[in-house]
C-alpha cells in the first residue's frame, strides 16, 4: 500500500473523486484532501452548495434528505468502480459520511488486507 501514499496516486485518487461529484452535483469540491494509512484511504472534502438543494430545503427538508442519502450512497458505488477500474485497487468498503448543513464529507476507502 506504499504505492498510494506517493503524490501521484494520491492526485489521481483526488481527480477521480472530483470527476464523481462533477458528474454528479454538476461541479467539484472547493476542498479536497487525502491520507493513507495501512489499508485505509481517506478524503476529506467540503463541497459547493446546490442551489437545488437549497430549494429542497426549503420547500420539501423530508425529500431533500432522502435525496443526499440517494446520492451518498450513488457516489459511493461509482467512486468505488472509479478506483477498482482505473487503479486496481481491492476494495473491502467505502464508507461515507456527509453533513448537508457545513457541506463537509468524509470518505473513507477500506482496502482488502494483503
Amino acid at each position: 500500500m506504499e504505492l498510494l501514499d506517493s503524490n501521484e496516486s494520491k492526485k489521481k485518487m483526488c481527480q477521480y473523486y472530483n470527476e464523481i461529484s462533477k458528474e454528479l452535483f454538476g461541479f467539484g469540491t472547493t476542498l479536497l484532501r487525502v491520507t493513507v494509512d495501512q489499508n485505509i484511504v481517506t478524503f476529506f472534502a467540503k463541497h459547493r452548495r446546490s442551489p437545488r438543494s437549497d430549494a429542497l430545503e426549503g420547500e420539501a427538508p423530508g425529500l431533500k434528505l432522502e435525496v443526499d442519502f440517494r446520492m451518498s450512497v450513488l457516489y459511493k458505488k461509482k467512486f468505488r468502480e472509479k478506483l477498482a477500474q482505473h487503479m486496481g485497487l481491492p476494495i473491502e468498503a467505502v464508507l461515507r459520511d456527509y453533513d448537508a448543513s457545513t457541506q463537509w464529507a468524509i470518505t473513507n476507502v477500506i482496502l482488502e488486507q494483503a
